[in-house]
């Protein structure tokens, strides 16, 4: 005989729709909370007060009404006092923040990657991070973890991260790293960059309302966040994603994973590096800036583009006619790539993707911009909070 869930559990799932609803939407009235939910209004105002008591949200009256009778009470996240840290480990920079509840960024904090410096010695330097912004941190704040974004990442479902040998930080946990430097009386969290920035994007971005989708994201090297009826697809033991390896001209240049032809080496850095004349150095900013002198008339610039984007539609052709999204997402260095060849894009897209499914897809750039690596991170670490709110504060 089965027996149902008890009063106690159906009340932690309510406490915790109730808070991820408004952590999602904002200020949320009472009426709408209990028409989202589907919950009475005596329900929604003790699981209001239970959250309140735990200081995770407020509740007062709206700011603006223009309707006649009694407003309902409007429930707002604890945003100022409820927070993560979120990291962003990138190949030529690292990106620290305090995002609160609510996807809020409270503080950030930016500084150049030394070259050679393995992701797991980077730790120190987010560390002063943390130390740096902990100075602005209201008294009485709650602290529930930390997310952390790393590009060119390979997860595990075991645990250890393995990461692309030009980020240089390959077989070891990069959360056991993190834990000597930071606080680890709260879960630290590690995530693929394209993975969380699609989870930010959905939430809270361009991909609001789209549960199937699909965030490019190159640093380097070119990663994939694929969501899926809502949820992510990573993939056996989490390996999901790579789109950057899928062989698009056999016989090419050799990639860094021991193949020939990926995606990776034709729409990568480095190719929009070598196909200009003169673009000398490495990273993102060697990279934007081929595309700005493309931009501003360089010939061998433009070529260089124009063959990327070529190719970039190529792979995005592939990838619709696969998993069909109803969205693609251009994020990290690709979004200016994009945008300096969206003509070039569509039309490959027009020439070989299924017209069921390329009729349907929008094209699009991060709304979130650059800070969706860093949402999506925090998000990472607010989930346990969002499971079992009571359970996860003080």
């Amino acid at each position: 005989m089965r027996v149902g869930p008890s009063q106690e559990e159906i009340r932690r799932q309510n406490l915790g729709a109730l808070l991820r609803y408004v952590h999602i939407h904002g200020a949320t009235s009472r009426a709408e909370l209990t028409t989202a939910l589907g919950l009475n209004r005596s329900t929604i105002g003790a699981l209001t007060a239970d959250l309140a008591g735990a200081g995770l949200v407020s509740e007062g009256a709206p700011r603006e009404t223009g309707r006649a009778g009694r407003p309902s009470p409007v429930v707002r996240p604890e945003s100022e006092r409820v927070f993560a840290y979120a990291y962003s480990i990138e190949v030529d920079r690292l990106r620290a923040a305090r995002v609160g509840l609510g996807g809020a960024v409270l503080d950030r904090r930016e500084t150049a990657r030394p070259y050679g410096v393995a992701a797991a010695e980077t730790a120190p330097l987010l560390a002063a991070f943390v130390k740096e912004m902990q100075q602005s941190v209201p008294a009485g704040s709650t602290y529930v973890g930390a997310g952390v974004a790393v590009c060119g990442l390979e997860m595990r479902e075991e645990g250890p991260v393995h990461v692309k040998p030009e980020t240089g930080f390959v077989d070891r946990s990069l959360g056991a790293a993190l834990d000597a430097h930071l606080d680890p009386e709260r879960p630290i969290l590690v995530g693929n960059a394209a993975d969380v920035s699609a989870l930010a994007e959905h939430a809270r971005g361009a991909a609001v309302g789209c549960d199937d989708l699909i965030y490019l994201h190159r640093d380097v090297g070119v990663d994939a966040g694929i969501i899926v009826r809502g949820r992510r697809l990573t993939g056996h033991g989490g390996l999901g994603g790579e789109v950057g390896h899928m062989v698009v001209q056999p016989g090419g240049r050799e990639c860094g994973c021991g193949s020939r032809g990926c995606w990776e080496t034709v729409i990568g850095e480095y190719a929009l590096l070598d196909g200009a004349a003169g673009g000398g150095g490495t990273g993102r900013r060697a990279a934007l800036s081929i595309v700005d002198a493309a931009a501003r008339g360089d010939a061998s610039a433009k070529a260089a583009v124009r063959e990327v984007g070529d190719w970039l539609g190529f792979g995005v052709a592939n990838l619709v006619n696969i998993f069909n999204p109803g969205m693609v997402i251009f994020g990290g260095t690709l979004r200016d790539v994009y945008l300096a060849s969206a003509a070039r894009v569509r039309s490959r897209l027009n020439s070989m993707a299924l017209p069921a499914s390329r009729e349907q897809v929008k094209l699009r750039t991060p709304q979130l911009g650059e800070d969706a690596a860093l949402i999506g991170a925090a998000e990472l670490a607010f989930e346990h909070l969002l499971a079992a709110p009571l359970d996860a504060t003080p």
